[in-house]
């Protein structure tokens, strides 16, 4: 049972929704949900970790790079995705400082069976430093591409605090509302005492004001 109020949160994405069109950029300014936790010892508590699909992509920009082989290259490349094969990797030659940047030039990254066994040879553990490690190829190569651009990743680390993109300033209210609440509903079902682990939630555009809905 959720306890934000359904006009809370309503007026809330007006009001950012709002501020993001009174001072437009120029870009798609992503929705972020911010949270803070209570009632939680990262120290000694279990941290937890969980990822869940949303309803509607939050990041349609998100960029995605293929570790592929020949034939989810060529699929990769139909798609208007970059894709690298063996080759490119072996041309890294496991240098630290190729493998970072690499890394950092992409959100996430999907590789073919074959490939994703000789990452480790190719690369070295620089992917898997960055949490980059890549999800292998298991179903259609574009809708498990959408599949990544949906899903967001709830992580408790050390600190009391977190943030995740739920959506951007081009979805319509309602499909803005229905992420959050799904956002909000899965990181409660993941803390231990659910809504008592709750502080405060707030969200805010990429350069807004935060608004808080609970």
């Amino acid at each position: 049972m959720s306890k934000i109020s359904k006009e809370i949160l309503t007026d809330s994405i007006a009001a950012v929704l709002k501020g993001s069109n009174d001072k437009r950029r120029g870009f798609q300014e992503t929705i972020e949900l911010q949270i803070g936790l209570k009632n939680y010892d990262p120290q000694k508590d279990k941290r937890f970790s969980g990822t869940v699909k949303l309803p509607y992509i939050p990041r349609p920009r998100m960029k995605i790079c293929v570790l592929g082989d020949v034939k989810h290259c060529e699929q990769a490349n139909s798609l208007a995705v970059d894709a690298k094969g063996v080759d490119d990797l072996k041309k890294l030659n496991k240098n630290k400082k190729l493998v970072k940047k690499l890394a950092h030039s992409y959100h996430a990254f999907l590789a073919s069976d074959a490939v994703i066994k000789q990452i480790p040879r190719l690369l070295g553990p620089g992917l898997n430093k960055a949490g980059k490690f890549p999800t292998s190829i298991n179903k259609d190569l574009a809708s498990q591409i959408d599949e990544i651009k949906a899903s967001i990743k709830f992580q408790l680390k050390k600190v009391l605090c977190m943030g995740v993109a739920v959506a951007n300033v081009g979805m319509s209210e309602a499909e803005i509302r229905t992420n959050i609440m799904y956002a909000v509903n899965f990181l409660v079902s993941l803390l231990k005492k659910n809504w008592q682990n709750v502080r405060c939630l707030y969200i805010k555009s990429s350069m807004g004001k935060p608004v808080r809905i609970f």
